[in-house]
């Protein structure tokens, strides 16, 4: 038998005022940049009395890890666990990489030097 599912539901609201200290949103300024995706890499190991919750994630950023992966890590929501990293954010105990957008990924040389680049091949 498979045990049953996690959802948000599932999770106990006081336990989430208290993870969160009763905020609804980090005290640093850039926590609002954390999106899904957002690659979050730990700069320290946890000091001796950190909130648990800021251990495990130190814990799991030892490598590159998305927030969603961290969320679903911590079985908590991406809103919590965004405060959590903006208090991480502000103590300079992580740091965030936003992945190359698409655009940026997709953008090409400049034409005059493709130009250079095949006249020179096809004089080779």
């Amino acid at each position: 038998m498979t045990p049953p599912r996690w959802s948000p539901r599932d999770e106990d609201p006081d336990r989430l005022y208290t993870v969160t200290g009763g905020r609804s949103r980090s005290a640093a300024a850039d926590a609002q940049a954390f999106d899904l995706v957002t690659l979050v890499v730990a700069e320290c190991d946890p000091a001796p009395g950190m909130q648990s919750e800021h251990v495990e994630i130190l814990r799991i950023c030892r490598t590159p890890t998305a927030v969603v992966e961290l969320a679903a890590d911590l079985r908590l929501p991406v809103s919590v666990v965004r405060i959590l990293l903006g208090d991480l954010l502000a103590a300079g105990r992580i740091t965030a990489r936003h992945p190359q957008t698409a655009a940026a990924a997709d953008r090409l040389p400049d034409p005059d030097i493709l130009k250079q680049v095949l006249v020179g091949l096809r004089n080779l």
